[in-house]
């Protein structure tokens, strides 16, 4: 789903203000998830697998569809493609936008799980041995 992209900058700037945003989506949806795996006796595994699910298709599915869309699907006339580039925020930097969104994601996750870590929970609550 697109957010509203029209205050991000270009290039690579615009890359990593989509990033950051998709940081913290992760990172946010890793403590929900975090906490619900904690109340339901979950493993670290569904916890990441959820929260990446969850956070990439709400920071990063508008641009990695277009770019899907704009690599695969038959445009018509080149009316309709400057119509759908029209639509989009920097068409150039789409490609560098969506490995921002994808690592920014994984990253935030990661500085979720770093913390849970830290703060002495295991997240895996099932007897070893």
């Amino acid at each position: 789903m697109h957010y509203d992209q029209s205050w991000m900058g270009y290039g690579i700037i615009g890359g990593i203000e989509a990033g950051i945003i998709s940081a913290l989506a992760g990172l946010l949806l890793f403590g929900l998830f975090h906490w619900l795996g904690g109340r339901n006796d979950w493993s670290y595994g569904p916890q990441i697998g959820w929260s990446f699910l969850l956070a990439t298709v709400l920071t990063a599915s508008g641009d990695l569809w277009d770019l899907f869309y704009f690599n695969y699907a038959r445009l018509q006339s080149l009316q309709l493609l400057k119509a759908k580039l029209a639509q989009v925020h920097d068409p150039d930097g789409i490609g560098t936008r969506v490995l921002c969104e994808l690592l920014g994601v994984a990253l935030g996750i990661y500085i979720g799980w770093l913390c849970s870590r830290r703060g002495g929970d295991s997240g895996d609550k099932r007897e070893s041995g």
